[in-house]
């Protein structure tokens, strides 16, 4: 193991585990084979169906054979191909169909697609648009659907401004690749209706977003309350030998350095992980909040593991940011990280930082880091770990079940301020003096209701946002066109 390091030596440290973040990440350990002892979910089923007349048609005036403003037959032999790599990509989409609307008929390719989660709607040809095709099959069937339009597919795209505000991502471009990004989407609404979250002790959040059955019918999640006396009962279950092979092996190797918590507090809080790992595979789960994660052990360790394998650790009780990193998880296969923001005007930029940071990067790197005390607490195991600087990142809150409040920016530097959590970076923001006075922009307190945050379960509703790497604003907005849900950028005056 790495030996603990002196507070002489945490500078030295620090500085070690920045060169690191740039050089050298950690490699991959055997993360993926444990995701895979959860339950798998099932791929979603998108049902693609092409819309108007292929190829030529005979001029009835002058006799001549055109095609005009048509896409022809080669043309949905090319896109069929290209979807099916898309199905491999992907690896949990399958597509279904691959009628053309005419000649088949609508209502009976909208019986054979009632089964489908998504429908993908690829225009040959039309200068009215169908629009009794796409009332039928996305809105009769309440189906969210993409619809994708290339230029020289008629003249119909004028009248598609009418679908806005329904679930339906609609798309003009030739480029193909936007495919690849709408239909990860697409899967999102299926995937979401086979998560199940953990709420120990119950959730904390908006009036909404606390509510099993306002989650259940908006986003299609399941939420289940369980007391946290359960998971210490099964946490005194696990072999202690168990629990030090994973702290050792996941945990204590991999450090550049350990400052405050002793080995055994270590082996503790791996030991309170497998007991939630047990849980949650018992109940197929895909996430969990805590409002017990202050107890002891404390489960920071617990969520950064979680967070590494794809799974989603919240704390703090915090379901709206659950919701919001599972929506991240699913649509772009992006961990999230619950942060308490600070604002710095003067240097444009909003300070992020918490103890819960997932350590495996998108590429199955890990990054560098410390393992740490809390710093509010002065106790329990936490994570410093060094995010990239100069990466672009996004900090995002699903509120109200509602509205995503995003903002997007690049770390311009990692931080060691001993007055904050272990896990520190500055993002730049766009209007750092706006979103300090917009903070939540009327979103979770109601305007007019200063202060007033007796309809909520405390501050953390106003307070936490989850920060992923990358920049999703646009990805978070087609989602929300799918989903029902608003988008607002939350630096940017409106």
């Amino acid at each position: 193991m790495p030996a603990p390091v002196t507070r002489r030596g945490f500078v030295e440290a620090v500085a070690v585990s920045a060169s690191l973040a740039k050089a050298q990440p950690i490699a991959p350990t055997t993360f993926p084979a444990e995701a895979a002892e959860w339950p798998k979910l099932r791929p979603a089923t998108i049902h693609k169906l092409y819309i108007g007349r292929s190829g030529a048609v005979t001029n009835a005036r002058t006799g001549s054979s055109v095609q005009y403003l048509t896409w022809g037959a080669e043309e949905v032999a090319k896109m069929d191909e290209y979807l099916r790599g898309l199905e491999k990509k992907l690896g949990d989409v399958t597509f279904a169909g691959g009628e053309t609307i005419p000649p088949a008929d609508a209502a009976q390719v909208a019986a054979r697609a009632a089964s489908a989660d998504g429908l993908l709607l690829i225009w040959l040809s039309g200068h009215g648009g169908d629009y009794a095709t796409l009332e039928k099959l996305s809105f009769g069937l309440d189906k969210p659907a993409v619809s994708f339009f290339q230029p020289f597919s008629g003249h119909g795209w004028m009248w598609h401004q009418q679908w806005k505000g329904r679930k339906v991502l609609l798309l003009s471009t030739t480029d193909w690749n936007e495919l690849d990004e709408a239909v990860s989407l697409l899967r999102v609404p299926a995937l979401m209706k086979q998560t199940r979250v953990l709420a120990i002790n119950g959730p904390r959040g908006t009036k909404a977003a606390c509510s099993a059955e306002q989650v259940k019918s908006k986003l299609g999640a399941e939420v289940i309350s369980i007391p946290n006396s359960e998971v210490l009962a099964i946490a005194q279950t696990i072999d202690p030998n168990l629990a030090e092979a994973e702290a050792e092996q996941y945990w204590i190797k991999p450090a550049i350095g350990i400052l405050e918590p002793k080995r055994q507090e270590i082996i503790d809080s791996t030991r309170y992980y497998l007991a939630v790992k047990q849980l949650m595979i018992k109940q197929n789960a895909r996430g969990i909040c805590s409002a017990a994660c202050m107890g002891e052990p404390r489960a920071c360790l617990t969520f950064s593991k979680l967070n590494d394998l794809g799974f989603v650790g919240a704390c703090e009780g915090d379901i709206d940011s659950t919701l919001t990193m599972l929506l991240a998880q699913h649509a772009f296969r992006s961990p999230g990280f619950i942060s308490d923001p600070v604002i710095d005007e003067a240097r444009k930029a909003v300070v992020q930082f918490h103890c819960t940071s997932f350590t495996r990067r998108t590429d199955g790197t890990r990054m560098p880091f410390l393992i740490r005390n809390q710093t509010d607490s002065g106790g329990g195991v936490a994570l410093q770990v060094q995010w990239q600087a100069g990466e672009p990142v996004t900090m995002a809150k699903l509120v109200n079940l509602d509205t995503m409040l995003v903002v997007p920016g690049q770390i311009a530097e990692t931080g060691t301020s001993p007055l904050a959590c272990r896990t520190q970076f500055t993002q730049t923001v766009r209007d750092a003096r706006h979103l300090f006075l917009n903070w939540g922009g009327g979103h979770i307190v109601p305007s007019g209701s200063p202060g007033d945050l007796s309809q909520y379960a405390g501050a953390m509703p106003m307070l936490h946002r989850a920060v992923f790497y990358g920049n999703h604003v646009r990805g978070l907005k087609r989602l929300g066109d799918l989903m029902g849900f608003q988008v607002i950028e939350e630096d940017l005056p409106s």
